[in-house]
């Protein structure tokens, strides 16, 4: 297991035009591309918390470019060039705006084509969990399509389900329609995202489960570059993803994921009401998420998570 003393990058500044702070990432403009740096902030509950988890940002990224450099050949993506030398950006930043890059870049940075984004989560579910297993519960549907009775919690699916979302800037993701897909990007782009998205879940899935891991459900985000869809954003991570132990997986109960689920535990625990400002973690709910994310790529990868920093 990677080293937890690792320094916590909450915050970027560089010498660069911001493009965008997100909840996890922070985007620079260089121009045709962009520079995504994965912080080590986390969100729960649409909340970015005051607290770090260390080894994060890195495995966010170098997952993300793992899994683009795998799935190239179902559609391609925007991913130019995942930084481990930070002299390469010499390639993207022009001689005279240059600057002493700072070594935190290395391993959980990369460079990506400026694309025009398509404003949806494109999900893929194989397994009734989480927000489906409560609307089934409540309905007999997910995202509002009936389902088959007698289902149980994190049950897998005959066939995975593309169950699409709005993408909010602020708030929560709401489930559209195909004909409000169809009529925001045309009929041939709305029946591809669904079989792109479907493509890339079922051979993602059938990789993860040969190294001991379930993908329950996972999202997509695509964009348009020169007239074709290309992926975009982060793929296949524990912040994207839903990654259970095969081994240890059994319908019919929730499962322990490898991803932020301690976080999200320790909050409804303790009693805080989900709005801003939240508490600040405690170190063994800190601990405990670093691993599961490290957990995560080394499982998926067969690699060992070397901290380049």
């Amino acid at each position: 297991m990677a080293n937890h003393e690792s320094p916590v990058l909450i915050e970027t500044d560089l010498p660069l035009p911001l493009f965008i702070r997100g909840k996890v990432r922070d985007t620079y403009n260089l121009g045709s591309h962009l520079l995504i740096i994965a912080t080590d902030r986390i969100s729960a509950f649409d909340v970015v918390l005051p607290s770090g988890v260390p080894l994060k940002g890195h495995v966010l990224n170098r997952l993300s470019s793992f899994w683009f450099r795998r799935t190239a050949d179902i559609i391609p993506n925007h991913m130019t060039e995942a930084i481990d030398n930070v002299h390469s950006l010499d390639s993207y930043v022009p001689k005279e705006s240059r600057f002493s890059y700072p070594s935190y870049l290395r391993g959980r940075s990369m460079v990506v084509k400026k694309v025009k984004r398509i404003p949806l989560e494109c999900v893929v579910r194989g397994y009734i969990s989480g927000s489906a297993w409560a609307e089934y519960k409540e309905r007999g549907t997910v995202s509002g399509k009936p389902m088959p009775s007698g289902l149980q919690e994190s049950q897998e699916l005959k066939q995975p389900l593309f169950t699409p979302t709005t993408k909010a800037e602020t708030g929560h993701d709401e489930p559209i329609s195909k004909e409000k897909i169809i009529k925001l990007v045309g009929l041939r782009t709305a029946l591809e995202l669904e079989e792109k998205s479907v493509a890339l879940y079922k051979s993602a899935c059938d990789y993860a489960l040969g190294k001991g891991i379930i993908i329950a459900d996972t999202k997509f985000e695509f964009g348009i570059d020169n007239g074709r869809l290309i992926l975009i954003d982060e793929i296949l991570t524990p912040d994207s993803s839903r990654f259970w132990d095969a081994g240890k997986y059994k319908a019919g109960q929730p499962q322990a994921s490898l991803d932020k689920q301690p976080v999200r535990d320790w909050l409804t625990a303790s009693g805080w009401n989900k709005e801003p400002p939240a508490p600040a973690l405690p170190p063994e709910v800190i601990k405990e998420t670093s691993e599961r994310y490290v957990q995560a790529y080394e499982k998926i990868t067969g690699r060992k998570l070397a901290v380049l920093e």
